[in-house]
């Protein structure tokens, strides 16, 4: 007597699709818990390592809207890079645009034809991924996510190639929100976080420290004499500089900090988990580096100094997030009638 055994296996496939959706509806949520943007790369990067078993990835994405290419971002797992040289694939390249007809997965094996020769291919050869996913969203690559090989070094079946594509789907809609949402809260010329965005981070943080009982500081700064630089040398001077010196105040702090502008010259720096110790190293880190900088615009030399002010929480004095700035801006205008180029603290 001949048995039938299909209707159980098409149940196995029917639970195992609702399992995936199920997971996809769990990662759809999870990506688009957070705007900010380093966060939701990490948060890419070990979904796709925990749902495939990988011990690599990688993500390629543009630098800024205008970009003509896709740089590895830095949050890159497990491969190799040689911090020497850049990790760029054009944006418009033969595999960019054969990846974004196609809006599949595949491996570096099958994608040799629009790598070889072409600019960025050297690239792939260096990272040598097992596979290469593009991150969509409207028809258009918004990236491209590179995997290493799997913990069991098994092969990528067609059913978790698709999977990964849907994986792929929602993290390039959740960046493509993450961007919106970055361009509306970031000043463009200096790249800081802009001044009302300061004072809703503030509020988040003042709440979370009292609430946690952890220390937060705050820094406020301000240029010496910018207005000598723009009357010396012109505005276009003036630009350069400010965006230097935002550039000097991102590299020392971390990620979870936030740099704003908080007007013209002025710049405020918000700590969490800092005590006056810790702020205060990294007040003079920022004032060293700055003193130190010879800014450069077109064939002028410029030097110019920063004046900071550095206040910690006090539950007992501040009632809130207004008499914290207070603090420091009276702290920074210490530094101000003490000669400028300094450090002080209330």
């Amino acid at each position: 007597m001949d048995i039938d055994i299909t209707w159980p296996v098409e149940i196995e496939q029917y639970e195992r699709k609702i399992f995936d959706l199920k997971q996809l509806i769990e990662i759809s949520k999870g990506l688009n818990s957070t705007l900010d943007y380093n966060t939701l790369i990490e948060s890419i990067l070990l979904t796709c390592m925990g749902q495939m078993q990988l011990l690599k990835a990688g993500i390629f994405l543009k630098k800024g809207l205008n970009s003509d290419s896709f740089s590895l971002h830095r949050n890159y797992k497990g491969f190799e890079v040689d911090h020497s040289r850049e990790y760029d694939i054009p944006a418009h390249s033969r595999l960019i645009s054969f990846l974004e007809d196609s809006a599949f997965c595949y491996s570096l094996e099958e994608l040799q034809e629009y790598i070889s020769g072409e600019r960025g291919g050297e690239v792939f050869r260096l990272l040598d991924p097992s596979l290469i996913v593009p991150l969509m969203s409207r028809g258009e690559a918004k990236g491209v996510i590179i995997l290493g090989e799997r913990i069991n070094q098994g092969h990528f079946n067609e059913n978790e190639k698709e999977y990964l594509m849907n994986i792929a789907s929602l993290a390039g809609i959740a960046i493509n929100n993450a961007r919106l949402y970055e361009m509306a809260t970031t000043d463009m010329m200096t790249h800081l976080k802009i001044h009302h965005y300061f004072h809703a981070a503030l509020d988040e943080e003042f709440n979370r420290a009292l609430h946690f009982d952890r220390p937060l500081a705050l820094i406020m700064a301000d240029l010496d004499h910018f207005k000598n630089v723009n009357d010396t040398y012109g505005h276009m001077a003036g630009d350069a500089v400010l965006i230097r010196v935002a550039q000097i105040i991102k590299e020392n702090i971390r990620l979870m900090d936030v740099a704003a502008r908080y007007g013209g010259e002025e710049f405020a720096v918000i700590l969490p988990k800092t005590d006056m110790t810790d702020a205060l190293i990294v007040a003079e880190r920022i004032r060293e580096n700055i003193a130190d900088e010879i800014f450069h615009h077109e064939d002028k030399s410029i030097k110019i100094t920063i004046s900071l002010g550095i206040s910690v929480l006090d539950p007992d004095r501040d009632n809130g997030k207004t008499d914290l700035i207070e603090r420091t801006d009276k702290a920074l205008y210490m530094s101000k009638d003490g000669g400028r180029n300094l450090v002080s603290f209330l």
